[in-house]
């Protein structure tokens, strides 16, 4: 079988070379063509609903924050699944849509939506706030302040967080694409 293709690719020179010279434009072009990205954006289309109530306990956040969020939002079409989690003082609530769903479009509707959740928890417990857009691969890096020596307890987390606030994020500021 070999044998036949390669007296066939000797006899017939021209044939062989005008495949030859097709197959390098046609890889010219799609090496043009292709959608080339350092770290490709694989992350699904969601939206974050995130509720902050300092006073409640993970229960109350479930009962009187997270579920009005969730039954506002079930109604939306074209959703994936929903997601939440309710800690102490903070209720967060992640809508996934369909990848041809475009981001805007659903950041409106669950906009809309959230004003109907509202009305249906109760009066001061914390307004429902949707996180800014962003990707999985949107967060670059994190870090912790702490002392040197992890034994040492010369400072609380209030000093702790004063060094950050004063030090540490100044410092930042400084670099370049920082926000």
């Amino acid at each position: 079988m070999i044998n036949k293709i390669i007296a066939f690719s000797i006899k017939q020179k021209l044939v062989i070379g005008f495949l030859v010279f097709i197959l390098i434009i046609a890889g010219i072009y799609s090496a043009i063509k292709l959608p080339i990205d350092a770290v490709p954006d694989i992350t699904n289309n969601q939206i974050q609903i995130i509720t902050s109530s300092p006073t409640l306990s993970a229960t109350e956040v479930e009962r009187f924050i997270t579920y009005p969020v969730e039954i506002a939002m079930k109604s939306l079409p074209d959703i994936l699944e929903m997601r939440s989690i309710s800690k102490f003082g903070i209720s967060v609530v992640t809508v996934v849509f369909e990848d041809d769903v475009e981001t805007y479009f659903a950041r409106n509707l669950v906009f809309q939506k959230l004003k109907e959740a509202e009305e249906n928890m109760p009066e001061g417990l914390g307004k429902p706030e949707m996180a800014p857009v962003s990707t999985g691969l949107g967060e670059i890096y994190q870090y912790v302040v702490r002392p040197e020596n992890r034994s040492d307890t010369t400072y609380n987390n209030m000093e702790l967080r004063t060094c950050q606030d004063w030090r540490v994020k100044k410092q930042w500021l400084g670099t370049e694409g920082s926000c």
